[in-house]
């Protein structure tokens, strides 16, 4: 008997610092651990100025503040959860690429848009 083996092409990884914006990394992953464990999926984030509201697929609303010391920072980065929301419906791909995404100190993105890096650059260049 002969069995095909479907090949799978390994996932890539992504790499990201340690210490970014909550804000940024949540808005790229579109991921969030409730309290209860539970792995959301994010439908739209609403920047607040030091606050932001998340939406969730099965329609709750989280309001966070941006900490890179906070409880959903550390199990973002550690990958931490219980279980993934039955009616946000996280699909299997979004769970593999977030499993192979590494998070290092040194070494990944900053996850800096364009428009902060434009503000920070033209703010740093002004003097009187």
């Amino acid at each position: 008997m002969v069995t095909e083996e479907k090949k799978t092409t390994p996932v890539k990884k992504r790499f990201y610092r340690k210490r970014v914006r909550i804000f940024n990394l949540i808005d790229k992953i579109k991921l969030w651990p409730s309290r209860t464990g539970q792995l959301h999926g994010i439908r739209s984030i609403q920047i607040l100025g030091e606050t932001a509201r998340l939406t969730t697929h099965c329609n709750k609303e989280f309001l966070i503040s941006n900490s890179l010391n906070s409880r959903a920072g550390r199990w973002l980065r550690n990958k931490w959860f219980v279980k993934v929301c039955p009616a946000c419906g996280v699909p299997g791909w979004k769970l593999e690429k977030y499993s192979s995404t590494l998070f290092k100190r040194h070494q990944g993105s900053m996850l800096i848009n364009h428009n902060e890096k434009n503000q920070d650059n033209g703010a740093s260049g002004q003097t009187s």
